[in-house]
């Protein structure tokens, strides 16, 4: 175990890192490729996941924009978007930095990513959708890492009606 900057307890296993940095990379490669079935097996049944811009973030706002407590929540998000939502077809592009990953017990790392999504609507207009970062508690308690809780802080306040996909 490494103590970094602050006196923070970094992860030191390089095969545990990799697998969880996987996982980061597969989640956000769902969404782009239209594979968002896929979503909410990054979660544990339990799992939360909250869409909030920074500024409820740092209010302490419990409701953001998008809010799903358990994957049977995130799995009827992706149902309604299947069957029901009506929206201009579009495609999102992440891009994220390496995450910042602190140790918080045996089963549970803590992780900070930021990142940009960019999206391109049918017609091939592209735009900078969403900026902010990630903040994830990890369990890695089984086979595969899973998110008990993915926070996703965006920077802007302004968020466009059209947020169909999690990002």
């Amino acid at each position: 175990m490494a103590v970094g900057m602050a006196g923070i307890v970094e992860i030191d296993d390089a095969l545990l890192r990799v697998h969880i940095e996987d996982m980061f990379s597969d989640y956000v490669h769902s969404i782009d490729d239209d594979r968002i079935e896929a979503w909410p097996e990054y979660f544990t049944e339990t799992g939360f996941y909250q869409i909030i811009s920074r500024e409820g973030f740092e209010a302490g706002h419990a409701i953001g924009v998008l809010h799903c407590d358990g994957r049977g929540m995130m799995k009827d998000r992706v149902k309604a978007m299947r069957e029901a939502n009506i929206f201009e077809p579009h495609c999102y592009c992440h891009v994220m930095e390496r995450p910042r990953l602190h140790r918080n017990s045996a089963d549970t790392y803590s992780a900070r990513t930021n990142f940009i999504v960019n999206r391109t609507m049918q017609n091939g207009d592209m735009e900078t959708y969403a900026c902010g970062k990630y903040l994830d508690l990890i369990d890695v308690s089984g086979d595969t890492p899973r998110f008990r809780r993915r926070i996703v802080v965006l920077d802007s306040r302004r968020i466009d009606i059209l947020l169909v996909y999690p990002l």
